[in-house]
């Protein structure tokens, strides 16, 4: 699919050969969510990474053969129903960026026929891109904080030996529990825009083969587990614990799941992050662990203080609707017999056959 605007611009999608040249565009980064050079699966050939990469798209702008700019969008949930602004890129030599911005996200809202609902995260010190998504009908959704554990604040938390008794591995029998501590997890307005359901929390085998390639060449390793509530039955926290090896200066990241009526268990399972980030340390570099926290969990950020965790930065998450118009052709209205039909309904009404009960 293509679009032309009144400017002449053309935006198409990436071509699987175009990757390397794109990451070498000297395009000026107006937004990210991932660290530069991150558009695909680098470690596999141009053609399959761009089979096996449907996970995400990339629309590039150009005028002539002049890149302009791009976009990488991807959907969130396994019906496609929620997708992510994740990068947007414009050329340092042009004034016109919210012009290209605007024209790359909208075709964007347009191209992705399966979206309903759209969501980007922000840095706040942006300004400009937070003017963009705005001026494109983002609105706020929530505030987030990263926070940053240093290793002496890591070796710290790993003295404390966390009463997680029911602490246990993550596998795809245990989707059902994971989505119920998901949702209970989340407030009402971010799950309806997110729109998860159970088989987001499962893992295909091309999924793993992938994720564990990637990790692979990038010397990663995740770490995964939740605790079971046996009398609920129920899920109760989970984390998923990235670790970093390649870096002079690790920089282990976790995605942190706590159920609201257990926030109790924030210092334990943190402490339990710390211990596996010691276990798995190779060097006295225990590198640093990232975090993150939304308004909505003042718990989470009340013991990130305590502790003196430092809050590295802050993002803006913003989401939109897009409601697709139901486009009626002709053929589809002769179908129906329209004209028929309402000629029936205009004839005199004929005598009616009486039935077996008589009055």
């Amino acid at each position: 699919m293509a679009s032309f605007s009144e400017s002449g611009n053309h935006i198409r999608l990436l071509r699987p050969l175009e990757l390397e040249a794109l990451t070498q565009a000297g395009l000026y980064p107006l937004h990210s969510s991932t660290p530069a050079g991150e558009l695909s699966y680098g470690w596999l050939p141009g053609p399959v990474r761009h089979l096996v990469g449907d996970r995400h798209r990339i629309y590039v702008l150009e005028s002539g053969q002049t890149i302009l700019g791009w976009i990488k969008v991807l959907p969130l949930n396994s019906q496609r129903s929620a997708w992510q602004v994740d990068s947007v890129a414009i050329s340092p030599h042009d004034q016109q960026t919210t012009t290209y911005g605007t024209q790359l996200i909208r075709h964007c809202l347009e191209a992705c026929y399966e979206a309903r609902n759209w969501i980007v995260q922000v840095d706040v010190n942006q300004p400009s891109a937070i003017g963009l998504y705005r001026h494109n009908g983002f609105q706020p959704l929530a505030h987030l904080t990263n926070w940053q554990l240093d290793g002496e604040l890591l070796q710290q938390l790993a003295v404390h030996q966390p009463d997680l008794p029911n602490l246990l591995p993550v596998s795809n029998s245990d989707a059902t529990l994971l989505y119920q501590l998901d949702t209970a997890a989340m407030p009402p307005h971010l799950r309806q825009v997110y729109d998860l359901t159970i088989q987001d929390f499962r893992s295909s085998p091309i999924d793993k083969i992938m994720d564990f390639g990637q990790h692979l060449l990038r010397h990663q390793q995740e770490i995964t587990g939740y605790v079971y509530e046996p009398q609920r039955k129920a899920a109760i926290g989970y984390f998923q614990l990235l670790l970093e090896r390649s870096a002079h200066v690790p920089l282990h990241h976790c995605q942190l799941t706590v159920h609201p009526a257990y926030t109790w268990l924030y210092p334990e399972l943190i402490a339990q992050i710390a211990r596996t980030i010691v276990a798995h340390s190779a060097s006295h570099n225990l590198g640093v662990l990232g975090l993150v926290s939304a308004d909505y969990q003042p718990e989470r950020e009340a013991y990130l203080e305590q502790i003196k965790a430092v809050r590295a930065s802050h993002s803006l998450l913003m989401a939109r609707s897009v409601w697709h118009k139901v486009r009626e052709t002709k053929p589809i209205l002769d179908a129906l017999q329209l004209s028929q039909m309402l000629a029936g309904l205009q004839q005199p009404a004929q005598r009616p056959i009486p039935g077996r009960i008589d009055s």
